[in-house]
């Protein structure tokens, strides 16, 4: 009486992370590095607008977004791309990115491909929501490595002609979670031309494009236009989690060609969550403000730096481009995140929770995810700690 599609799925990783650590005991007052909440604090003005706009609770919120709305995403687009979208037909605001990465699939992946069950590439690893999503629509999830020695981002144009004539979708985050790596504009260059040539979409999982070092990663709708590709040819997805410290906001948006997001709309009018009007007024500020996304940057570059001088030395450890992910590596993922529990309280993620084993290889067994989401003088603790323990 339930679908068998589901069946073989790992229990999630947060889930999973407890069943691991938590019959046992924390080695010293526990610090938490483990899941990607932003903990730096958000604007103040946020309380204000809110206060002004808690009537809205009273309305059913408008489901495509308000046109205030819209346009303030569109104008961020046209100010941080320099890409020109039209805020009615191409911008669809989200309640939260995960709904518009799992929806968009239902939406816009065919039901066969080249006359076969449509293929839906993820990078190994990745974030979960890319393989349920496949699942949830019937078509067959592929699992392609993003390691050390691919620069940590998938290389898709390496699958043989068979599989990516059957290619419906092709999921990429960058920068990416958990490695921090950023596409440049020659891998975005060479995905798109890969996507013309075999006739399939590219979903940008761009949640992270706002935290640095140095440079703005180039984002996957920017270098689209100046290819002249398909309008459809790419979906972008961006969200105020980690731009601006609102993970309880579960306010993002989808941007692509007018017609993906027609179908997307049309979708969410049956399917869809709207994001309560108030929220949707705090999101419109949020998305006309970029003071403090500069300041936010600001702290994660000092986190950068510490991380940097405290594991350094480490063989093999590398400096994330982007985002506040740390990838170290370790000899057994589970090994060394008990470890790290059980003798000094630092509670981090095995690599493998994100990934799945393909040919008896699962990307990231020798690899621990760590959070730079703290306080400072928190992460300093817990990364000295971490190094301690683990490398000395």
């Amino acid at each position: 009486m339930f679908p068998e599609r589901f069946s073989d799925l790992p229990e999630y990783a947060f889930p999973r992370l407890r069943t691991l650590l938590d019959s046992h005991e924390p080695g010293g007052e526990p610090i938490v590095m483990t899941i990607g909440e932003p903990r730096h604090a958000f604007p103040d003005w946020v309380r204000d607008v809110l206060a002004e706009n808690v009537a809205g609770f009273g309305q059913y919120p408008a489901n495509d977004g308000t046109p205030a709305l819209q346009q303030a995403i569109a104008d961020w687009i046209a100010r941080r791309y320099d890409v020109t979208v039209d805020a009615a037909r191409q911008v669809l605001p989200l309640n939260g990115t995960r709904e518009g990465l799992f929806n968009a699939l239902i939406a816009l992946c065919p039901e066969t491909k080249a006359g076969k069950r449509p293929v839906v590439l993820t990078p190994n690893p990745f974030y979960q929501v890319y393989a349920v999503a496949a699942l949830a629509v019937g078509a067959e999830p592929i699992y392609v490595p993003a390691t050390e020695a691919t620069g940590n981002l998938p290389d898709y144009g390496s699958l043989p002609e068979t599989v990516l004539n059957r290619v419906a979708v092709a999921y990429i985050c960058s920068p990416a979670n958990p490695q921090g790596a950023v596409a440049d504009r020659a891998y975005w260059s060479d995905l798109i031309a890969l996507a013309e040539r075999h006739d399939f979409q590219i979903f940008a999982d761009e949640c992270y494009s706002e935290i640095y070092r140095d440079t703005p990663p180039p984002g996957a709708l920017q270098v689209a236009r100046e290819l002249g590709a398909h309008p459809d040819r790419v979906v972008i997805f961006h969200s105020l989690s980690k731009r601006s410290n609102l993970p309880g906001l579960r306010s993002g948006f989808a941007a692509g060609g007018a017609d993906s997001i027609a179908r997307l709309k049309q979708l969410r009018a049956y399917a869809g969550a709207p994001l309560p009007m108030p929220l949707q007024a705090v999101a419109e500020r949020v998305w006309q403000d970029e003071d403090h996304v500069i300041a936010n940057r600001a702290l994660y570059a000092e986190k950068y730096a510490m991380a940097d001088e405290i594991l350094g030395d480490i063989q093999g450890y590398s400096p994330p481009e982007a985002g506040f992910f740390l990838w170290l590596p370790v000899d057994d993922g589970e090994v060394a995140t008990m470890k790290l529990w059980r003798e000094t309280g630092v509670r981090v993620l095995p690599g493998a929770y994100l990934a799945r084993d393909v040919g008896g290889h699962t990307p990231g067994a020798d690899r621990i995810r760590v959070a730079m989401v703290a306080d400072k003088e928190e992460m300093q603790r817990g990364l000295i700690k971490l190094r301690d323990c683990l490398y000395r």
